[in-house]
């Protein structure tokens, strides 16, 4: 069953249903409040592969020849199409993204983007990769037209990132690209996780790049 883009919650919804708390974090809040993009960025629990919207991405490895975890459950449910077009990218460098068909799926498009394997050792080298994923993800979408993003959360799975400083580094790069006037172009940023641990993680620091603004009220 495919989950319509009309049916998943705003962050300003969840601001007004108290699934966000916006009152405990205004020390440490990062960016200034701005009220239109509590309106075009959502939190959304489930599979990534039921989405009807413009595109989802694809944490895939360097191959871009389908793998386990999201990326084997993308390749499963957009059909063997998607492989035969991926085969013709001759791979992809970590950091960057590349751009197919969705087929099977409802989303129109799928982009592909190369997480980092984590070490602590080199932990801002991971950090600009991760980094570099989001935004070439971004600026891909936005070259193609299209107005709708969903993210799951790159490279926390079998690559070992710290969700925590993956969740920093996601919703830094978003906000600050939404910024942008390419950003404007975008009408909803969905950041998309399975687990409770990774939702109650999301739930923590979205407040802190997406803040109310004092004069509004929950």
């Amino acid at each position: 069953m495919h989950v319509a883009l009309s049916t998943i919650p705003t962050i300003r919804e969840l601001y007004k249903s108290g699934v966000l708390k916006g009152s405990a974090v205004t020390a440490r809040v990062r960016y200034p409040p701005k009220s239109a993009l509590l309106y075009r960025v959502s939190l959304y629990q489930g599979d990534i592969t039921r989405l009807d919207v413009d595109c989802i991405i694809n944490a895939a490895n360097r191959g871009l020849l389908g793998g386990g975890g999201v990326d084997g459950a993308i390749h499963a449910a957009a059909g063997p199409s998607l492989l035969e077009e991926c085969r013709k990218l001759n791979g992809c460098d970590t950091g960057d993204a590349k751009i197919t068909k969705g087929y099977n799926l409802p989303s129109r498009h799928v982009i592909h983007t190369v997480g980092p394997i984590y070490l602590s050792a080199k932990a801002e080298e991971k950090a600009q990769q991760l980094a570099s994923c989001y935004k070439r993800s971004l600026q891909l979408a936005v070259a193609n037209s299209l107005k709708h993003i969903a993210f799951p959360s790159i490279s926390t799975g079998i690559y070992g990132y710290p969700i925590e400083a993956a969740t920093h580094t996601a919703l830094n790069v978003v906000r600050e690209f939404l910024d942008t006037n390419d950003g404007d172009k975008l009408e909803r940023t969905i950041f998309v996780v399975w687990s409770d641990a990774d939702k109650a993680v999301y739930e923590s620091l979205l407040p802190l790049y997406f803040p109310l603004d004092d004069s509004e009220t929950t």
